[in-house]
């Protein structure tokens, strides 16, 4: 099962009884078998796949670990950029101190890769479309933020006139590519960016 979730919605339930509402759950009250394989971000919209039975789950979730699978975001970043393509290869590791925030780590972090490249300049913001190679938890907006470009509307790593910006994080989860498990035919979905 493919979805375009929206902004605001958890990948899977939070340990509090408030945070139950998930994509997941949502997806079970119609397919009792779905599985999430992988997770955006609550506030992060887009492309997410969901198994129905539990050897897709499997084959799904050695995809992504082998980084069979491509995924594509677009972000919107708060200052313009000035070169048009690059990669961030900066290892991230979790920020105990300030849970549930991440943070770059060179001696404790695992190895997470970004690639980028400019869409659009704005007056005081960037549109930039990211490719992550590996995928840590909130590696996108660690990246930006290490370049000095934090993503417009986080809430956990822009700063107040970056938070200001937009009424969400700007951050959408574009393309998806995987290869299906059942017949290995692979298989490209696209959710349109809402902002």
């Amino acid at each position: 099962m493919v979805i375009d979730k929206p902004s605001g919605l958890l990948s899977v339930a939070g340990n509090k009884p408030f945070l139950q509402d998930c994509l997941e759950s949502r997806a079970k009250e119609k397919f009792p078998s779905a599985l999430i394989v992988h997770r955006l971000d609550k506030d992060t919209s887009g492309v997410i796949v969901l198994a129905l039975n539990k050897k897709a789950h499997a084959n799904l979730g050695k995809q992504f670990e082998n980084r069979q699978t491509k995924k594509t975001y677009i972000a919107r970043v708060f200052g313009v950029m000035k070169d048009d393509e690059g990669q961030v290869d900066e290892p991230i590791f979790t920020d105990w101190v300030n849970r549930p925030k991440q943070k770059i780590d060179y001696e404790n972090g695992r190895n997470a890769v970004t690639n980028w490249q400019i869409i659009n300049k704005e007056k005081n913001a960037t549109r930039v479309q990211l490719n992550p190679i590996t995928g840590r938890s909130h590696q996108l907006r660690v990246h930006m933020l290490h370049l000095g470009f934090p993503i417009l509307g986080d809430n956990l790593y822009a700063h107040d006139e970056a938070l200001m910006f937009a009424s969400r994080l700007q951050l959408h989860a574009l393309k998806l590519s995987f290869f299906h498990p059942s017949n290995t035919q692979e298989c490209f979905f696209e959710a349109t960016c809402p902002f």
